[in-house]
C-alpha cells in the first residue's frame, strides 16, 4: 500500500445519495464496504464528515441567524452524521470509534490525540466528529487538523467529482482535469480545493491532498494502492 494512515474527508452532502437531505443507507453501506475493504489490506483509516446534508451554519447565518448558533448547529450534525457511518461500518464488520471535538459523552468519546492513535494501530476505524469544536472553521479546516496530529501521510478528500478542474465540470463541458498541481499552482490558479484556512494549513504542514470520486466503487482501494486516481496536491 502507497499509504499507511490516511484521513479521509467526506462531505456531509455525499451521504444523501439521490435523496435531496438527509442520509441514504445503500450510499453509506457502499461507503463502509470500501472502507473495509481498505482496512483489511493494514490501511489505518481516520474519516471527518461535513454536515451539509442536515445543517449548515454558514447557510443558517446568511438567512439571518446568529453565526455562532449556527455553526454549533453544523458540528452536531456532523456527530449524527458520524454515528450513522459507525453503524454502517460496525454492520460490515469494521471496529470503531467515533470521537467529538464537542463533548457529548453518552454518544462518543472526547478527542485525545494519543487515544485516537492507539485506536488507528489497533486497526479500528476513528470518525472525528464536532468539526474543531469551534465556530468559524470548516470540516476542511477539522479534517487537515486532525490529520497533522494523527501524523496522517495524506488527505483523500472524496467528492462527487473525480478530480480538480479548470472549472466546474458539471457546469463547464469544457473543463479540463489536473493530475496533479503544487499548492503554489492551486492558490495562483485560483482553484477551489479547500477553504483558504484549511489549504494554508495542509500547505505549511507539506501534507498532500489527494481530491477523488469517493462515489465510484474501489476508488478509495485504488488510491491507497497507489494508482493514479483523482488530483493530487502536493509540494
Amino acid at each position: 500500500m502507497q499509504y499507511k494512515r490516511i484521513l479521509l474527508k467526506l462531505s456531509g452532502e455525499a451521504l444523501m445519495g439521490k435523496q435531496n437531505y438527509g442520509i441514504d443507507a445503500e450510499r453509506l453501506k457502499e461507503y463502509a464496504e470500501d472502507i473495509k475493504a481498505v482496512i483489511n489490506k493494514g490501511v489505518e483509516v481516520a474519516i471527518v464528515i461535513g454536515g451539509g446534508n442536515i445543517f449548515r451554519g454558514l447557510k443558517g447565518a446568511s438567512e439571518g441567524m446568529d453565526r455562532v448558533q449556527g455553526d454549533h448547529m453544523g458540528m452536531l450534525a456532523t456527530v449524527i452524521n458520524g454515528l450513522a457511518l459507525q453503524s454502517a461500518l460496525e454492520i460490515a464488520g469494521v471496529e470503531t470509534r467515533l470521537q467529538s471535538a464537542v463533548k457529548i459523552n453518552e454518544v462518543a468519546e472526547p478527542f485525545i490525540r494519543r487515544r485516537a492513535i492507539r485506536h488507528l494501530e489497533k486497526g479500528r476505524v476513528v470518525i472525528f466528529g464536532g468539526g474543531t469544536g469551534n465556530p468559524y472553521f470548516t470540516t476542511d479546516s477539522a479534517a487537515v487538523l486532525r490529520a497533522i496530529e494523527i501524523k496522517a501521510d495524506v488527505i483523500l478528500k472524496g467528492t462527487r467529482v473525480d478530480g480538480i478542474y479548470t472549472a466546474d465540470p458539471e457546469k463547464d463541458k469544457n473543463a479540463t482535469k489536473f493530475d496533479s498541481l503544487s499548492f503554489t499552482e492551486v492558490l495562483s490558479k485560483g482553484l477551489k480545493v479547500m477553504d483558504t484556512t484549511a489549504f494554508t494549513l495542509s500547505q505549511e504542514n507539506e501534507l498532500p491532498i489527494v481530491v477523488f470520486d469517493m462515489n465510484t466503487r474501489g476508488n478509495l482501494m485504488k488510491i491507497v494502492s497507489g494508482e493514479n486516481i483523482g488530483t493530487v496536491v502536493n509540494n
